[in-house]
């Protein structure tokens, strides 16, 4: 098959999202499939071509201004009818039998073009874009809670913290938010297939997006090529000789991480805490860690190679994630290589870890200080749960299989035309 794959991230420069993009193309190509990638970037203008791991990627450039919500009408709405003609104009010289997009800025355009030009297109959601503005369904910095609805009234309310004192200013553009929104979830309507990443973005889906209930929803996890991580693990040098905790990701509020160092506290784990990303909280975890009697080791942000350099040999990955996780890059690969984990149980977070049998889940910030002070001091139950997690993965993650399952649909699909 020939499979256009349009996506907002690739590597090396990426999140989980690109990685996971990557890790499906990877498998395409090595089931012998032909897979164009095309990704469009906001940091110029014209037409560019790079390679990652011999897979060549097409780059779609332009320009957005920096101001506040115009940005996102450029990035959006703009962009969209832009991205759909050039798309469009690229279909009609290239042939391909099904078009995939992966997120959200890439989705609505390549849903638009492959229907203009009557092909099959598949959109995968790996977050919550299609019922929540900020795509992370949490309505302010302090609430737990999941925003139950996007009405004018909550957006009214999910505005003010992120607006900070210029709020007032930002409520005139509730309106549009609104119907960004529900512009989005039509066009998702419109692809030949959905596919939700987990269990907890589907269901999220079929009761927040009436617009889809019609269209074909699919749960297919983001793969993930446990053999490639555990081969390259021996080639990799311990960073610290003694144990440590490790937390890596975004250091974001919606990533819990302001429970961090609390947490660590509250174990009481002599070990060090290794904190591997950055973000807007960065300054804040700095400041806590001053006046913690624990030992915090900030890294910063890391290239690939050597963030996983961290997480392979960590003890305990620890997860304080307080949003509805869709899939987490961090445990589904924690879990490949046999890293014992402790997480909260947020969203999609139990698609992947099987609470005692393949990690320790946990509701409370309490919790979760509990099953880090548990694996520090059970040594054989960190190594039950790390080689059960590793079986899981290969039987229910593995890129084989996950590409068997995308194969299946796209010739479902193509059959269908």
């Amino acid at each position: 098959m020939r499979v256009l794959i349009t996506t907002d991230a690739f590597p090396p420069n990426c999140g989980g999202s690109g990685w996971s993009t990557y890790e499906l193309v990877r498998g395409l190509i090595d089931k012998g499939h032909e897979a164009f990638v095309i990704q469009p970037s906001f940091d110029g203008r014209g037409r560019s071509v790079r390679k990652f791991d011999g897979i060549s990627v097409a780059e779609y450039r332009t320009r957005v201004p920096r101001i506040p919500y115009l940005r996102n009408y450029f990035k959006n709405e703009r962009f969209y009818r832009h991205f759909a003609d050039y798309l469009e104009g690229w279909l009609s010289e290239t042939p391909v039998d099904v078009v995939h997009a992966q997120h959200l800025l890439t989705g609505p355009p390549s849903i638009t073009a492959a229907r203009a030009r009557g092909l099959p297109v598949v959109c995968t959601v790996r977050d919550y874009w299609p019922i929540c503005y900020w795509t992370d369904l949490l309505h302010d910095e302090q609430s737990v809670g999941v925003c139950p609805e996007c009405t004018q009234t909550m957006m009214s309310r999910c505005i003010r913290p992120r607006a900070g004192a210029a709020w007032p200013f930002a409520l005139p553009f509730v309106p549009y938010m609104k119907r960004n929104l529900e512009q989005k979830r039509k066009s998702l309507a419109l692809s030949s297939a959905v596919v939700a990443v987990s269990q907890s973005v589907a269901e999220r889906l079929r009761n927040r997006a009436p617009e889809i209930r019609q269209t074909r929803l699919e749960i297919i996890p983001n793969p993930v090529d446990s053999e490639r991580l555990l081969d390259e693990a021996p080639s990799l040098e311990r960073p610290l000789t003694k144990p440590y905790v490790l937390y890596l990701g975004k250091l974001a509020v919606n990533k819990g991480v302001r429970e961090l160092i609390p947490v660590m506290e509250k174990s009481r784990v002599p070990w060090p805490l290794v904190v591997v990303g950055d973000g807007a909280e960065r300054g804040l975890l700095e400041r806590q860690s001053t006046t913690s009697n624990c030992q915090v080791e900030f890294t910063g942000w890391l290239n690939r190679p050597e963030a996983l350099q961290w997480l392979y040999n960590a003890s305990i990955l620890v997860f304080p994630s307080r949003w509805p996780e869709p899939l987490s890059r961090v445990l589904l690969e924690a879990s490949a290589i046999g890293i014992p984990i402790a997480a909260m149980d947020t969203g999609g977070s139990r698609d992947i870890v099987v609470d005692k049998k393949t990690g320790l889940l946990c509701q409370t910030s309490d919790g979760l200080a509990q099953a880090v002070a548990d694996l520090y001091k059970d040594e054989r139950l960190r190594q039950v749960l790390a080689e059960a997690a590793k079986r899981r993965m290969a039987a229910k993650f593995s890129t084989v299989n996950v590409i068997s399952q995308m194969e299946a649909l796209y010739a479902q699909l193509i059959g269908k035309r």
